[in-house]
């Protein structure tokens, strides 16, 4: 199993044709290549836009799962884990292009500060994510950022600035739908506490990630999880990570890494070590009882 990649960080690292702009907190990562098929795992450290420009992406988290092809798009909120599979559009050579924003939520603030328009009143109903068209207007933008990847031109910080505001304008505008998903980012409504620490035990989200999925400030968050489950999140999570390994081991044959790395630790060592200390026995010995 492959390691999970962190968007945008490792993006640009881990695809066939990496390409990737960083200014200033801004963000845009290009992938254009030839490829039949890519599958892998992705963490999502910013709020992300994919807008998809030829060929497919089907991303699937928890129980849904979201199917995009050619001048689609769709938002997803930061610190959740999302399967991916990509597939080059057979009848172009296998070609896969789309665009990757990351978006922060001070640069919601910066726009929501600059804007003069009208920003429509958030309501209490919870927005669906979803599968949208990209309007015409967002086609010829997604056109007009591809030349920045050229590398004809040199790309100042401002531009890149300039050129996230008017695509977050583009999406007020026609994408109302999405533009209010982005806005019930920027502040989430609270969720049970239960619900984030069993959806989220495997991710590798921080506690501040977490805090933030749960629609709480990190101090609060650390209060609700002890007064529910009588101990720390970070104890509680490590703990429930090590027992389901333990029972992977018993009952799957799953190899070692391939636990490791699906319960969210890092790197092999570090998770046979803590085994070791939790559970009396190395990961190994369960593999053959």
């Amino acid at each position: 199993m492959k390691n999970i990649i962190k968007v945008p960080t490792q993006l640009a690292k881990n695809t066939t044709s990496p390409n990737s702009l960083s200014l200033d907190g801004y963000s845009v990562i290009e992938q254009c290549f030839h490829h039949a098929e890519e599958k892998g795992t992705l963490f999502l450290e910013e709020h992300v836009l994919f807008l998809i420009l030829e060929g497919s992406l089907t991303l699937t988290y928890g129980t849904e799962s979201f199917a995009l092809t050619k001048h689609e798009m769709i938002l997803l909120k930061k610190a959740t884990v999302a399967q991916f599979e990509i597939k080059g559009n057979p009848d172009k050579s296998h070609i896969y292009d789309s665009l990757v924003f990351g978006i922060t939520n001070e640069m919601l603030k910066a726009f929501l500060v600059s804007v003069e328009m009208e920003i429509p009143r958030r309501t209490k109903d919870v927005i669906k994510i979803e599968v949208c068209p990209m309007p015409e207007c967002l086609i010829t933008f997604a056109q007009s950022v591809k030349h920045y990847f050229s590398g004809i031109y040199t790309v100042h910080q401002g531009q890149l600035r300039l050129k996230i505001m008017e695509m977050l304008y583009n999406l007020a505008v026609d994408s109302h739908n999405m533009f209010m998903c982005m806005l019930e980012f920027q502040e989430p409504i609270p969720t049970d506490i239960r619900h984030i620490m069993e959806e989220h035990y495997t991710s590798p989200a921080s506690l501040n990630e977490l805090a933030y999925l749960s629609g709480r400030s990190l101090s609060s968050f650390k209060r609700d999880v002890q007064e529910i489950y009588n101990t720390t999140p970070a104890k509680w999570i490590r703990e429930k990570r090590l027992n389901k390994a333990k029972e992977l081991l018993e009952t799957t044959q799953l190899s070692v890494s391939d636990i490791c790395f699906s319960l969210g630790f890092e790197n092999i060592s570090h998770f046979s070590r803590v085994f070791k200390v939790f559970h009396g026995k190395p990961p190994s010995s369960y593999r053959y009882h």
